[in-house]
């Protein structure tokens, strides 16, 4: 939109234009929120009860984007990033805010959410205070960095937001330190090689994305190519290279997805080099990870999150568990030896293949997954006479599917845990589940240090 545009859609603001603000509060994806004559105002980077000066980005009829041109009135609780891209790149909302602050936001966020679709008795819930991360940096174990070519030279790292613009990124903080020296490696191979990087505006070259994922238990480090095609030229030379410099690397993959999509992953995967998965060990359980299955990015705090889990279903030995969005199935394998038996569904099916082939890793005999929706396979199973008495979902950030809330309201199983990453599709899923249930606590976990993500445990009950 041209600048004259803008200025018609409001004529008081405009790109460029500059104007002290008051910063009243963080918004859910952590960027500063004040009011310029009665209008919404975003500023990433900015905190709470700062002044600053604002320039404006971008106009829209609702709201206004903005950036800081200087700090008049600093926070008391500003710290200085160790990323210097924390301001520019997504992925370090709050990298500049003391870590006791970030923990009272994450919790705010839940009760922010909660006044918005204020489901049934909501004033009354229990949130209680997040529980903090033993380590704020280094504890990502998977980078997934965009490839493109950026000044003439190969980058990899992350978009600015709302942008294509993409941030070289030659360190990152809070990765586990070898995830990053394997990206920057294979970024100085990829150069060396001349193999042809994506070009967004012409469809055309073939690397698009570097998956690297690293166990936290064993080292074990496992390398995906995500390409726009099979091919991957200069393979026997790049596969040679990674094999004599990166050791830890014991599992070479491609990932092939075709296209401009917004999908960073594709359907076919091609096994380079190597083993076509690693070993995490977690809850004192073994996991096998294939390269497009969904493990936490904080193995450490992942343990926190499925004992809180543990504790808010109360387990016995004659409960059967549903384990919904079982993923590898690390909730519900670790949860197993509690229950009678274990049941999941899983919409990946390298995922499914690696949650039984992760029960028999372990000798766990009484837990099964199937592929499909749990919206679908869940009446299936009733149907063949499946009666269960407690239920965990792990649902994506867009919250529980419509069908599924059904199914929950309709069979009303008295054990129920709630593990939410989006707190808005969480507090929106409430208004329907308190129909029947009574939300007991609401427990935050911060799994992501420096970011405005967070996680919550949510114990249900039978209202009585």
């Amino acid at each position: 939109m041209t600048q004259s545009k803008q200025r018609e859609q409001d004529v008081d603001v405009w790109v460029g234009k500059r104007f002290p603000l008051t910063i009243r509060r963080l918004g859910v994806n952590g960027h500063g929120i004040g009011y310029y004559k009665h209008k919404v105002c975003f500023v990433p980077g900015a905190l709470p009860n700062e002044v600053v000066v604002a320039e404006v980005t971008r106009v829209l009829p609702r709201y206004l984007e903005a950036k800081i041109h200087r700090i008049r009135k600093k926070s008391r609780y500003r710290v200085t990033p160790r990323d210097e891209y924390a301001d520019i790149a997504g992925g370090f909302e709050l990298e500049n805010l003391a870590y006791q602050q970030q923990l009272k936001f994450k919790r705010q966020v839940i009760l922010d959410s909660l006044e918005k679709f204020q489901p049934y008795g909501y004033r009354n819930y229990e949130v209680r205070p997040t529980i903090a991360a033993p380590e704020q940096y280094g504890y990502r174990n998977k980078a997934q960095f965009q490839v493109r070519m950026v000044n003439g030279k190969v980058a990899a790292g992350l978009y600015q937001p709302n942008s294509h613009t993409l941030v070289d990124m030659e360190t990152c903080a809070v990765q586990m330190p070898r995830t990053m020296e394997v990206v920057r490696a294979v970024v100085k191979m990829i150069e060396d090689l001349q193999i042809p990087v994506y070009d967004e505006q012409h469809n055309s070259g073939i690397i698009k994305t570097l998956a690297v994922r690293e166990s936290w238990s064993t080292g074990e480090v496992q390398l995906t190519f995500i390409t726009n095609s099979a091919k991957l030229p200069h393979k026997r030379e790049l596969l040679a290279r990674i094999a004599k410099e990166l050791p830890a690397v014991v599992s070479v993959m491609q990932n092939v997805n075709p296209g401009d999509t917004p999908l960073v992953w594709g359907e076919q995967m091609i096994h380079l080099a190597g083993k076509d998965s690693i070993l995490e060990s977690l809850m004192g359980l073994d996991f096998k990870l294939s390269a497009r299955s969904f493990l936490q990015l904080n193995p450490e705090q992942t343990e926190v999150l499925y004992e809180e889990a543990a504790n808010a279903l109360e387990l016995d030995k004659n409960d059967t568990l549903i384990d919904a969005y079982a993923g590898i199935g690390t909730i519900g394998l670790s949860l197993a030896p509690r229950v009678q038996a274990v049941r999941g569904m899983e919409i990946i099916p390298e995922a499914v293949a690696d949650a039984n082939e992760n029960a028999k890793l372990n000798g766990i005999t009484n837990a099964r997954y199937e592929v499909g929706k749990a919206e679908e396979v869940l009446p299936q199973w009733q149907k063949e006479g499946l009666k269960f008495d407690a239920l965990v979902v792990d649902p994506p950030r867009t919250g529980l599917d419509d069908q599924l809330i059904k199914q929950i309201l309709k069979v009303k199983p008295r054990k129920f845990a709630y593990v939410s990453c989006g707190m808005a599709s969480l507090a929106r899923n409430l208004r329907r589940l308190t129909s029947v249930y009574h939300v007991d606590y609401i427990q935050p976990i911060d799994m992501m240090p420096q970011t405005a993500r967070c996680e919550a445990v949510v114990k249900l009950s039978l209202r009585k």
